[in-house]
């Protein structure tokens, strides 16, 4: 039965705290708090910097039983190497520990930059890198042995079980717009971001793999505008309409700096009653 998890992009944010946060909180445990209340977190630091195996094996037993983490890929593959000669660099990214989250990893989203256009050029580059992803967690450890010395840690490149593995890409210029784009990443199964952004980039509601990813990061105001209940009432009909039809749905809420996200991201959990996806501990 496909099931929704909609969460938060990250959860060590300052200004969160005495809010969202009860005042006294231990900043250590402030990613058990937001995974009693919600059942996914998206991890954005792994965009700006490769992380520890420890933290992903902290983050893992931190967290309750059916719990997933989605996990951003790095944007020295994306950003600065632009999906050029990224063999290592994503080999580095696998063996920097997000295996340790074993049944708690979730999708991988690569997002693209603003800068980079589909064009004959890029699009080969980019064909070529979504066929070179792994398709499960193995194949990851297998890729994550070709790593080099950049790793802060001793590298993870073991899994416990062979479990499939999702990918998802945001694009963020307009000549993404089209259908060329979207065949390719059906051909591979590799869902379009859903991105909510203030109309400041494309938004897509194309299926192209057999889930859904959503990143809601404002609808007003980017990065800041909290969600009226409409406009939540309006997200949970969309949500709930996939997942009739088969999709799992992984959302994730990043208008964080006026701490909105944790709030909006629990009010649209709770219109979804019954289609999300079940967590050890209940929510408080």
């Amino acid at each position: 039965m496909a099931q929704a998890r909609i969460g938060i992009s990250g959860w060590n944010y300052p200004p969160w705290r005495k809010d969202f946060y009860p005042a006294g909180l231990p900043h250590r445990a402030e990613l058990s708090y937001a995974a009693a209340r919600l059942d996914s977190i998206e991890i954005n630091g792994s965009f700006y910097a490769l992380q520890r195996p420890s933290s992903y094996y902290r983050w893992a037993a931190e967290t309750p039983d059916g719990f997933r983490f989605a996990v951003k890929g790095g944007r020295f593959i994306t950003h600065l190497k632009r999906l050029r000669e990224v063999e290592v660099p994503v080999a580095n990214f696998l063996a920097s520990g997000l295996l340790a989250l074993r049944d708690k990893l979730g999708p991988l989203l690569w997002q693209l930059p603003p800068t980079l256009r589909w064009d004959a050029e890029n699009s080969r580059r980019i064909a070529e890198f979504i066929d070179a992803l792994p398709r499960s967690t193995g194949e990851a450890a297998y890729l994550a042995r070709k790593h080099d010395g950049r790793l802060a840690e001793p590298a993870w490149t073991g899994t416990c079980a062979d479990r499939p593995l999702r990918h998802a890409i945001e694009v963020r210029h307009d000549s993404f717009r089209t259908p060329d784009f979207l065949q390719l990443l059906a051909e591979h199964a590799v869902a379009v971001v859903v991105a909510d952004t203030a109309g400041k980039w494309p938004q897509f509601f194309d299926v192209t793999a057999d889930f859904v990813y959503i990143r809601l990061h404002g609808s007003q105001e980017l990065y800041a505008s909290g969600y009226t209940d409409e406009e939540l009432r309006v997200w949970a009909g969309r949500i709930r309409n996939w997942t009739a039809a088969g999709l799992d749905v992984y959302g994730y809420f990043d208008n964080d700096i006026k701490v909105r996200a944790p709030y909006d991201a629990m009010t649209l959990r709770s219109l979804l009653n019954g289609v999300t996806a079940s967590v050890e501990n209940p929510r408080s």
